[in-house]
């Protein structure tokens, strides 16, 4: 993977989330994903933190995109690793940095994601970095 390709990626899954596109969304995943997400516990009432298949994040993606419909990314920055990359975004919804890394397959779409998150609110500060 070079930078450019992680670049690219990154700035057209922000953008594909920011215009609420689920299918363009979905287009950055593998049928085979693994999503691992504290944010995936609000919607299965704190069974569990993670889901596998498209399907099933479709039907998560398609939730959080009904239920946050002014959803909207800003990318702060970009890792890039030799199977993947990490993005650094803020999210207006809940004022959160997230942190995601993201495992590509050989066609570059994500099979495995692990999302972190900072509440800057709950610490106390309002600096967002960049």
């Amino acid at each position: 993977m070079t930078i450019s390709s992680a670049t690219a990626f990154a700035a057209d899954w922000v953008a594909a989330f920011n215009a609420h596109d689920l299918s363009r969304v979905l287009s950055h995943y593998a049928d085979d994903i693994e999503l691992v997400s504290p944010i995936y516990l609000d919607f299965t009432g704190g069974a569990t933190d993670m889901l596998s298949g498209k399907e099933a994040l479709r039907g998560y993606f398609g939730a959080a995109l009904d239920r946050y419909p002014d959803l909207r990314f800003t990318l702060l920055e970009i890792a890039e690793g030799t199977r993947g990359l990490c993005l650094r975004y803020h999210s207006n919804i809940g004022d959160r940095i997230a942190m995601e890394c993201i495992e590509r397959d050989s066609a570059g779409r994500a099979r495995r994601a692990i999302c972190h998150y900072v509440d800057h609110r709950a610490q106390g500060g309002e600096d967002h970095g960049s």
